[in-house]
């Protein structure tokens, strides 16, 4: 018994360890900064200190993750991979993981709660089936947990997309009928916001500077949101290039069309309140609406009943 209580705590360790190092790894380190840091001191550093001086996560858990990585790389199909990729662009790219990386943690948390189902598959004082169940769901909640927050990401960063594209497309109309090209257009977004519209014009910016077509980079841009919205907008923009129509003209269109599909959104969600509204009345809000209603009057009753019993009972006495 003491070995299994061992074991599980080393799971449980294991468990706060990826979490403190997935915590840990969202402090990015600008190369300014490390720049300053190098320039204010006196001696160069040992390896060692450099070593240390890395995050814990790059130094504890990168590494496991890498060589977990490297063994699902051997039996996971390129489909699979391709999969994985298409999910992290879906979700930003979130700290800069790959596909390889991302499998890598995937097994991680996978083995990780594993484990803790074995030990509660050992340890649990339950029947035989109940315990079968328990492990099982460990593994399973350990193997789709990964993607579940990767699905929940992705679709926070498309709600973010749809509510900022009106206001940017304000914006690149506003530059460009000021006279400003469209790529210039999308600087001014990535300069005045921070969010995941402007970084994905910031990258799209990126990939035209290194020699990719603007029509393609768009396209690609679209690909990475699978946004209804930002495909039409991307539409749009490569057919008015190709067609040589005015992009402003377009931009005002599409400008006008957002707004509205941003209304009407606004609308039928309110319309839908209603109805998400309809559990919590039904079952939280009309029971103690009830229970204060009715309470007093049952309450009434009940006094009144109990000295007609006891009247009832002393008549019948000699």
């Amino acid at each position: 018994m003491t070995l299994y209580v061992i074991l599980g705590l080393l799971v449980l360790g294991g468990l706060a360890l990826l979490v403190v190092g997935w915590l840990g790894s969202r402090e990015s380190v600008s190369l300014d900064d490390r720049i300053a840091d190098f320039g204010t001191l006196e001696q160069p550093l040992t390896l060692e200190e450099i070593e240390l001086s890395q995050p814990f996560a790059e130094r504890v858990v990168l590494p496991v993750v890498r060589g977990l990585a490297q063994f699902v790389m051997r039996f996971t199909p390129q489909q699979g991979m391709e999969t994985a990729q298409h999910k992290l662009d879906l979700a930003g790219n979130p700290y800069g993981w790959g596909p390889t990386e991302f499998m890598g943690i995937r097994l991680l948390v996978t083995l990780l709660l594993g484990g803790l189902g074995f030990v509660l598959f050992v340890t649990a004082n339950q029947p035989l089936t109940r315990r079968i169940m328990m492990a099982a769901g460990a593994v399973g909640l350990g193997y789709y947990l990964p993607m579940m927050w990767l699905s929940s990401k992705a679709s926070r960063r498309q709600q973010s997309i749809l509510k900022s594209l009106p206001d940017a497309l304000d914006l690149l109309t506003i530059c460009v009928e000021a006279g400003l090209g469209f790529d210039s257009a999308m600087g001014k977004v990535v300069e005045k916001w921070d969010d995941d519209l402007s970084d994905a014009f910031g990258r799209v910016l990126q990939e035209i500077q290194l020699g990719k077509l603007r029509r393609e980079a768009l396209r690609d841009m679209a690909n990475r949101m699978d946004v209804s919205d930002v495909s039409t907008f991307v539409a749009a923009i490569v057919q008015a290039d190709q067609l040589g129509v005015s992009i402003s003209r377009v931009l005002r269109i599409q400008s006008d069309q957002m707004r509205m599909r941003r209304r009407q959104r606004a609308e039928e969600l309110a319309r839908s309140a209603g109805i998400k509204m309809m559990p919590a009345i039904a079952f939280l809000i009309f029971p103690a609406i009830f229970i204060v209603l009715l309470g007093p009057a049952a309450l009434q009753m009940m006094t009144q009943q109990n000295p007609l019993m006891g009247g009832g009972g002393g008549a019948g006495l000699p």
